[in-house]
């Protein structure tokens, strides 16, 4: 997952300011983790309209006051906003373990066009080796809220199984009525060769 980010510079959303610009920086913060990038300006509408639900979201995942452990996920901010001081402003309305890139840092367009960005919101999720796992994060936060990150996991390769709500402890089940569409949304299932030939044709 690291090579996603290989020589780029993130910087972490507290009052610091941290940078963490080498490899091994980069290395302990997204191993064996799911990596979210977040693609929004504070001057959208749309995204006005959509930061409530990101913001519970990202608090509910990773703000002590909700859970006993941060779930294994890295959130990144890559800024559309037309000036640094809007980029700021926006920053303060995130979760201070949210991370974001410089904000002249020319990558930014290079993960826009990787990931073909054509409007924002927009949120792309990757497994821990940089596999897209979705496109439509925005959509599947509106809709589902955390539940949605559940989904992520059982189609990740994350080793360290232990993401669970506080008040959900109680009542965790690994199987719903919606998995086997999750497992052919997000493909957890491997499909037989005919499955595949006759997947790749529609």
């Amino acid at each position: 997952m690291v090579d996603v980010f290989n020589g780029i510079t993130l910087i972490e959303n507290n009052r610091g300011r941290d940078e963490l610009d080498t490899q091994q920086q980069l290395e302990n913060k997204v191993r064996n983790k799911l990596v979210l990038l977040y693609f929004g300006s504070r001057e959208c509408p749309k995204c006005q309209k959509f930061s409530p639900a990101l913001q519970d979201f990202s608090n509910r995942l990773m703000d002590e006051y909700y859970v006993d452990r941060a779930a294994q996920l890295v959130l990144v901010y890559v800024s559309q906003d037309q000036t640094e001081e809007k980029e700021q402003q926006y920053l303060k309305t995130l979760h201070r373990k949210w991370l974001f890139l410089p904000f002249r840092d020319k990558y930014k367009r290079e993960l826009q066009k990787k990931y073909n960005i054509k409007d924002i919101p927009s949120i792309v999720v990757l497994k821990p080796n940089g596999d897209l796992i979705t496109r439509n994060g925005v959509a599947e936060i509106t809709m589902m809220g955390v539940d949605c990150f559940k989904n992520w996991w059982e189609a990740s390769d994350v080793i360290d199984r232990n993401f669970l709500l506080a008040e959900d402890f109680e009542d965790w089940t690994w199987k719903s009525l919606t998995d086997p569409l999750r497992q052919l949304k997000y493909k957890i299932k491997k499909m037989g060769e005919g499955e595949q030939k006759a997947h790749e044709t529609e």
